[in-house]
């Protein structure tokens, strides 16, 4: 993803300690600076973990241009955090989170006993509370991006009708699955359609947050794919 301000910054490290015999050891260091906000390298590596997690996926190696996509959606979520903390909407609720968990713990069906759970979360390096709080904020920034960019979308019965002739009745004929009508199929391809157009929205937002920015990043070191 192309950064507006593609600076490298420092690789010193912002916390170090004094090994013993003197010699300096590295505990981390910073990754990207977005409006003087600093992202540190723990932040993306735990970042690495979390989305694996979610999306049921082994906690194994990942290629750098994911490392770095994972980098990349660090810096859009601090933009966003940036716009909600100067929003006033209502937050999600606790019960919201919940359901959050349960959607996720789905992936997991060996994980449904609270004690495999835990052992589950301690394999990923997440907290109960870190899980509660990472999933809050993306339902919060969710809310966000809903609140601001959903009344600027617009589907008519044009669009519905071309989609339907266009995408939906050739891909049904060609797996040779029954021709839905076009009153059946419409609240199906609006909502198709309307995320669509979200989707190009936020890209276009998030394009114009970031020319607006002073985001520094500095790419990855290849290391093995490994957080």
């Amino acid at each position: 993803m192309h950064r507006k301000l593609p600076i490298l910054i420092s690789t010193l490290s912002v916390v170090c300690l004094l090994a013993p015999g003197g010699v300096a050891e590295v505990l981390d260091r910073i990754v990207a600076k977005v409006n003087g906000h600093i992202i540190l390298e723990s932040d993306w590596e735990d970042a690495l973990r979390f989305e694996a997690f979610e999306n049921g996926r082994p906690l194994e190696p990942v290629s750098p241009p994911e490392q770095n996509a994972v980098l990349h959606r660090l810096v859009d979520q601090e933009l966003l955090e940036e716009q909600m903390r100067s929003a006033d909407f209502g937050r999600v609720s606790d019960e919201e989170v919940k359901e959050r968990i349960a959607q996720i713990r789905k992936h997991y069906p060996e994980a449904q006993a609270e004690e495999s759970w835990r052992q589950l979360l301690a394999r990923y390096g997440i907290s109960e509370a870190e899980l509660e709080r990472r999933l809050a904020l993306e339902l919060d920034l969710a809310r966000l991006v809903d609140a601001r960019l959903r009344p600027n979308v617009n589907i008519d019965s044009e669009a519905i009708a071309t989609y339907y002739n266009q995408e939906l009745l050739p891909r049904l004929r060609d797996s040779g699955a029954r021709e839905v009508p076009l009153e059946e199929a419409s609240p199906g391809i609006k909502k198709v359609l309307t995320e669509q157009k979200l989707n190009e929205l936020l890209v276009a937002w998030l394009e114009n947050l970031r020319s607006g920015s002073d985001i520094q990043t500095n790419p990855l070191d290849s290391r093995n794919g490994a957080p």
